[in-house]
């Protein structure tokens, strides 16, 4: 496992190698001009000058991207160039609200999809099967926002049960007062597609081998699917939760806009359209680390979920 776990991460240089690479380039070259940016339509080139001699930009490519690979390891990316924050600081202080978000989210929807995708894999080709997959379809036929202006209106402005807006420096106060609402809306919308994914997973696995020559040996279906079934259909259902988790640290820049939640969602989204690069490189770099990483650690459970996995 040591030995396994050491070839990934030495594996993972020379990917991260070529994400380093290609954010620099794709910044450098196609990305536009950050001193004309910064400085305005109405600036002079003087003033434009100056701005690239301060940000570096008038040196070679190469001392660039020595300075872009420094930046990196150091974890520092400087400033960002409209608020002028440190780009750790954004990140340290964006997160917390982000995980307050999301983490609950992901909880919530593995938690339910899990148990309700099992039933209706249970009672597979019947009315409840068909009943809830149907519903599973038209909730995913509806866009996210519908769902965000829907539950606003009728949970916050009609029945006034949570505030529409809000955040705080309380933890505790953050995740009983203004988190609710968002987590109940995203985890509903959430709750569909994953229930029809974990439902196909638990629907693959009722045809192998096992699950005849565990219904021979007179075992209900119902004990074949918490015994049997639930435990081999987990490899998939990592695999899923794997690619959702990078998501938890990014967040949902719409839930974070309208429900006004200082996460990292909503500070990417002003990134973009503000065209702050530093803060833009160091969140595209360190997802692509988290990625890699959560997928690492994925394997490994593989193994742990099913010891017939061998890490190679």
């Amino acid at each position: 496992m040591t030995a396994y776990i050491l070839r990934r991460l030495w594996q993972m240089i020379p990917t991260l190698a070529g994400v380093i690479l290609l954010i620099f380039f794709l910044f450098k070259f196609f990305g536009g001009d950050p001193a004309q940016i910064l400085a305005g339509q109405v600036a002079s080139q003087e003033q434009i000058d100056a701005i690239r001699q301060q940000l570096g930009l008038d040196r070679p490519w190469y001392v660039q991207l020595g300075i872009f690979v420094r930046d990196i390891f150091s974890f520092d990316f400087g400033k960002s160039w409209m608020t002028r924050e440190q780009v750790s600081e954004i990140f340290v202080t964006r997160l917390p609200a982000t995980l307050t978000i999301t983490l609950p989210i992901l909880i919530l929807e593995v938690a339910l999809a899990i148990p309700v995708a099992m039933l209706v894999a249970y009672h597979r080709g019947t009315l409840l099967d068909r009943l809830v997959i149907a519903i599973c379809v038209a909730a995913m036929s509806i866009s996210f926002l519908v769902y965000i202006i829907v539950g606003q209106y009728v949970f916050g402005f009609e029945l006034g049960w949570f505030p529409v807006q809000g955040w705080s420096d309380s933890f505790w106060r953050n995740l009983v007062t203004y988190a609710p609402l968002p987590i109940l809306l995203a985890a509903l919308v959430g709750l569909a597609p994953q229930t029809r994914l974990y439902r196909s997973f638990f629907l693959d696995e009722t045809k192998s081998d096992y699950v005849r020559t565990a219904r021979a040996k007179g075992l209900s279906d119902a004990a074949i699917l918490r015994r049997h079934v639930l435990p081999n259909a987990m490899v998939p259902v990592l695999t899923n939760v794997a690619l959702l988790l990078p998501g938890v640290f990014v967040g949902s820049f719409l839930l974070e806009i309208f429900f006004s939640i200082p996460g990292l969602g909503r500070e990417v989204y002003i990134a973009v359209n503000r065209s702050d690069y530093p803060v833009i490189q160091a969140f595209t770099v360190y997802l692509a680390v988290l990625t890699m990483l959560i997928n690492l650690g994925a394997d490994v459970l593989y193994r742990l979920v099913d010891p017939r996995i061998q890490l190679t």
